[in-house]
């Protein structure tokens, strides 16, 4: 599949893709972008444009970048065929002169990459008692129960 990128476009949706779950990823391990930039010699500048997809990311880099998330490359890959195929990431799909002008419709955002949701799951991996994660599991499910 051939990469047309113009100018205006903003960045490709794939590398929006990486880039949410470099952050994700760091954010379930509660690093800042600062220390994950440390860890792989670079700027935590750079880190930032990696995760906003800004700036492209190297299989070099991103192989450092997995050894310090301590996951396999493949886990920032999963998930970029959806994301060719609908076109979602968070950025516009090449404009086509003569074609619909109206914007691409977009997936939810991925509800991993939420601030809260990684906070809640990193408390939950911190509790040692099987029996206390068994009991919040079932707390959280009649929640979520009560609500709908």
């Amino acid at each position: 599949m051939p990469r047309t990128r113009m100018d205006d476009e903003g960045p490709h949706p794939v590398d929006i893709h990486v880039g949410t779950k470099v952050k994700s990823r760091r954010l379930m391990l509660g690093l800042s972008q600062e220390e994950l930039a440390k860890s792989i010699g670079l700027t935590f500048q750079q880190v930032q444009k990696y995760e906003r997809g800004s700036n492209r990311i190297s299989v070099s880099r991103l192989t450092d970048i997995s050894r310090a998330l301590k996951v396999p490359v493949d886990y920032f890959l999963e998930g970029c065929a959806n994301v060719l195929m609908n076109g979602s990431g968070g950025a516009r799909k090449p404009a086509m002169k003569g074609v619909s002008d109206t914007p691409q419709a977009t997936l939810e955002p991925d509800p991993m990459t939420k601030r809260d949701v990684l906070e809640l799951i990193r408390a939950y991996e911190q509790i040692s008692t099987p029996q206390l994660k068994k009991q919040l599991l079932e707390m959280a499910k009649a929640m979520a129960k009560a609500g709908e």
